[in-house]
């Protein structure tokens, strides 16, 4: 018989992270390891920064055993959110405290070059404000409102990013930053960030950003759905039927987002209100209208609610997930979005995929893409491999 290899340090950092051990006593008892094996392993993981030993344990006999800890200080990670309109960025430590963080306003059609380079500023100001150097930086995420291909890194263009046009973002923070760089679409992160700060079993989370544009990030198990191209949960440019005279700016007609989005409802606010409702060029400005309570800013945004619900109808059909989020600037006006998405879901999926469904605002509001921009660098930084293949590095002479 093939004889079974014992498990790696990375392996055993796994079972500290996922709370199926707290001492060395549990990884032996796990792993059927010796002791002088687990402690060789543990040594490892402690010089190396990814684990520390402090407290005791209840005995059970004999002398109290240390806790096992991810070390959460020993590095940072560098993350931002890069919308349509706004960004923001924040320094995280391991265990997704945030330890510095700033927001401001964007223009992502701007370019790459402008857009990167207000990333970098921020983060570099972050970092002294944090009291931490470029060096204890282990990784950077950052999240795009387009689709991005994860095998190279390169942005997908859209109409929004269209000056965008195949540029390699991690190639661009990599020269900048140590540690990997994960790039993704900005509904990804901020569904898989939700995800973190649910606090019920839900294995499937779905979350719908409604700002300048629409899109979805879908997460099961902790992890995220990106499909064979990297375009799952574009969901903005599902052609709707009785909408054909209304052109996108992806130059078809009747797209979701054409009707439901943040700008959408801004463009046709303007052309009804005129300049008496001051001026109304974003989703920000319609929102302050509906909180103002303007009648048409209201009948407006509940429609965009039923025509949303139309498509998460299906959504929720295809994916049954146990929370649907509904986030972005839109989502700022409240019930008055979600009142009309809850109607026509309930109302139209079948019973069986929204039976315990709960439909709601996020926890994490607009911080929710550098939560999950975050979540995504630290697991790939204290994946089994990656911390294998750090310690392998570490024992190799110098020179």
């Amino acid at each position: 018989m093939p004889q079974v290899s014992a498990p790696s340090a990375g392996q055993l950092l796994q079972l500290v992270r996922q709370g199926r051990a707290r001492t060395r006593r549990d990884l032996m008892e796990l792993t059927g390891m010796a002791r002088s094996t687990v402690a060789q392993r543990v040594e490892q993981l402690v010089s190396a920064g990814y684990l520390r030993e402090g407290g005791v344990d209840v005995s059970t006999g004999g002398r109290r055993p240390n806790l096992l800890r991810i070390d959460e200080g020993s590095a940072v990670v560098l993350a931002a959110h890069l919308g349509a309109t706004h960004g923001r960025a924040a320094v995280v430590d391991l265990a997704g405290r945030t330890l510095a963080e700033s927001a401001g306003r964007l223009n992502v059609a701007d370019g790459p070059e402008p857009t990167l380079a207000w990333a970098t500023s921020r983060f570099h100001t972050l970092l002294a404000e944090a009291g931490r150097s470029t060096a204890e930086v282990c990784g950077v995420g950052v999240g795009l409102p387009c689709p991005i291909d994860r095998r190279t890194g390169r942005v997908i263009p859209t109409p929004i990013l269209a000056g965008w046009h195949d540029h390699d973002i991690v190639a661009a923070l990599a020269g900048q930053f140590p540690g990997p760089v994960v790039a993704d679409n900005d509904a990804n992160m901020m569904a898989l960030g939700e995800f973190t700060a649910i606090d019920d079993d839900s294995s499937t989370l779905v979350l719908v950003k409604v700002g300048t544009g629409i899109g979805a990030g879908i997460v099961e198990e902790g992890r995220v759905l990106h499909g064979a191209g990297g375009a799952a949960g574009e969901i903005g440019h599902i052609r709707l039927r009785g909408y054909d005279e209304v052109v996108c700016v992806c130059g078809s007609r009747g797209c979701l987002a054409a009707v439901a989005s943040g700008a959408a409802l801004a463009r046709e606010l303007a052309r009804e209100l005129g300049e008496a409702a001051g001026p109304v060029r974003e989703t920000a400005d319609v929102v302050r209208l509906v909180e103002a309570g303007d009648p048409a800013a209201v009948h407006r945004t509940r429609e965009a609610g039923r025509v949303l619900g139309e498509v998460l109808a299906t959504l929720v059909s295809v994916t049954n997930p146990g929370v649907l989020v509904i986030s972005g600037g839109l989502a700022r006006t409240g019930e008055h979005l979600l009142s009309g998405i809850r109607e026509v879901v309930y109302q139209v999926a079948q019973y069986r995929s929204t039976r315990g469904l709960r439909i709601s605002e996020g926890r994490l509001g607009e911080r929710a893409g550098v939560i999950g921009a975050a979540s995504m660098v630290v697991d790939r930084v204290l994946a089994a491999e990656a911390v294998d293949a750090r310690i392998a590095e570490r024992r190799l002479p110098s020179g």
